[in-house]
């Protein structure tokens, strides 16, 4: 290109009319390129969303799937579900050097020798044949007792076993003045099956939740008769009448036991259309127990039917354990006092321990935790009614410390995974509500967690997994009434089927209070199936009680 100088004017008009020609063609280039530019940054900012919310989407997928019995309620049953991840195996104090199965001393139970005033019948047994050296045997003299065959039928002092075939008694009443009153069992009807069947029927129905139509088939398989459907539903809302005296007094004893643990299960017993305003068609399984007693409650989880249970019902200073659903602190309860249930605890620090998997402080809490469960366990079987002074010292110093770096820890950080807010949450309430979780070592007639009441609450789940949903709603509270009723029995060592049949003759049974006075320490072992965690065990025992 020549100098501009030495170009003439003409040139140069040429010259500055091509470069803005070209100009015009690279603005149009740069504006296409602009253009592309902003349309790749909408995408990229749409991808970065669409990343962000698959994170999101993923953390809860793995969340979920690293849900399993030793970080959540879910059942040990579900741990070897596809694509779950396995509980971690925890780690366990030194052997005990005890051999497996029973151990000496331990209560057994075995099919012993009875003595001639216990046998139900004797029966004796003399040789059918000829002797062995061909002399005939009728003329021939005892010399004693050889051998003896005990046997043991499945028959009690109350009720028979129903045999392959049912037998039928007709009780004709002479008319008069004077009318013979009915026996007992029989109901108003002409023909009716009697109270062991009956009682039979209803066993299978609330205790090992067999169908109506299996039920039938066991029933004609066993005695031969094959009642009605109708009539077997019907056995449900008889038994529930003729125990509500029974139940009415277990919820009575209830309210006047110091501590009681309680829980609630969601369960399929209620029409399957959902309720004006809900969202899920079903109830809430209420349960308050003791060692001693069980009575349920089948409802919501609103305040009303919180209301309606047992607790205002309690004796002021009552303790009761539970899960720290907001409900059992409300002031419409009255003035209880609170056990928070450490098993949750436990549950929720596993989980906290693979949120962060970098931090001490969610193992160190599980392993106080688990050592104050311990030490209380140990004193309560010496007789004691508190736990040490400095065994909780120690322990609440170890507990205080793992709390204040947990809070530190959780503080700092903008953390929006799934269990973050519900660690930072256990946190605070560790801190903030300290003697609810920790009154257990105050007083050893408090269990430190509530598994009684989800023992008790465990067969409903089982029997929704076999029969499904419980359409009936009234039928499913007559249901549970009388679970209650065989569960109290049951933990009283009386015989389920015995307590059906007494109530079907007419003489139902009824619990009678523990003998102990209540400020006796409870006589009911608290298994809580934690085991001392090996530093702090020895870091307790460094010293003697």
């Amino acid at each position: 290109m020549p100098e501009l100088e030495s170009m003439t004017r003409d040139e140069l008009v040429v010259l500055a009319r091509g470069q803005a020609a070209r100009l015009d063609e690279l603005a149009v280039v740069i504006a296409r390129q602009d253009a592309q530019i902003a349309a790749m940054a909408t995408q990229l900012a749409d991808l970065v969303d669409k990343f962000e919310r698959q994170a999101q989407e993923l953390a809860k997928l793995q969340h979920l799937h690293s849900r399993n019995s030793s970080n959540s309620s879910m059942p040990p049953s579900k741990d070897d579900t596809l694509g779950k991840v396995p509980p971690r195996k925890e780690r366990r104090a030194k052997p005990s050097g005890r051999g497996k199965g029973k151990q000496r001393g331990a209560p057994g139970s075995a099919l012993c020798w009875r003595g001639d005033d216990e046998i139900d019948d004797r029966l004796d047994r003399f040789p059918q044949k000829a002797c062995g050296c061909g002399a005939d045997l009728v003329d021939a003299v005892g010399l004693g007792v050889v051998w003896w065959t005990a046997t043991s039928s499945t028959r009690s002092r109350w009720w028979r076993w129903p045999s392959r075939s049912t037998t039928s008694t007709r009780w004709p009443a002479p008319a008069g003045r004077s009318t013979a009153e009915r026996p007992a069992g029989a109901g108003r009807g002409r023909a009716e099956y009697g109270p062991s069947l009956r009682a039979f029927a209803v066993y299978l129905l609330v205790v090992h939740f067999v169908p109506v139509h299996r039920m039938r088939e066991i029933l004609a398989a066993l005695t031969g008769a094959e009642p009605s459907v109708g009539f077997v539903h019907a056995l449900l809302a008889r038994a529930a009448s003729l125990l509500a005296t029974c139940d009415f007094v277990i919820r009575t004893l209830i309210t006047l036991a110091f501590t009681l643990c309680c829980d609630e299960t969601p369960l399929k017993a209620c029409p399957a259309t959902p309720a004006p305003g809900r969202v899920e068609a079903k109830s809430y399984l209420h349960v308050a127990c003791t060692g001693l007693y069980t009575n349920f409650l089948l409802g919501d989880r609103s305040m009303t039917t919180f209301r309606q249970f047992v607790y205002r019902d309690l004796e002021p200073g009552a303790v009761i354990v539970h899960d720290r659903y907001q409900n059992y602190d409300s002031i419409h309860l009255g003035t209880l006092q609170h056990q928070l249930c450490l098993t949750h605890v436990l549950r929720d620090l596993a989980g906290a321990a693979g949120l962060y998997p970098e931090q001490a402080w969610p193992t160190q809490l599980a392993d106080e935790l688990r050592e104050l469960i311990h030490r209380a366990n140990q004193a309560r079987d010496r007789g004691e009614q508190t736990l040490a002074a400095r065994i909780r010292q120690v322990a609440l110093t170890g507990l205080r410390h793992a709390v204040r770096i947990g809070l530190a820890h959780t503080a700092t950080l903008a953390d929006a995974r799934p269990g973050a807010r519900k660690a930072r949450l256990l946190l605070q309430a560790l801190r903030e509500r300290e003697d609810d979780f920790l009154r257990f070592t105050t007083d050893l007639r408090i269990p430190p967690t509530s598994n009684q009441a989800e023992r008790d609450l465990r067969p409903s789940k089982t029997q929704e997994k076999i029969s499904g949903r419980l359409t009936d709603l009234q039928r499913a509270k007559d249901r549970y009434l009388i679970r209650g009723v065989l569960s109290t029995a049951t933990k009283h060592a009386v015989n389920s089927l015995t307590v059906l049949r007494d109530a079907f003759t007419g003489t139902p049974w009824l619990p009678r209070q523990p003998p102990h006075p209540p400020d006796h320490p409870t006589q009911q072992p608290l298994t809580t199936g934690h085991r001392p965690s090996p530093h702090t065990q020895n870091r307790h025992t460094a010293q003697p009680c």
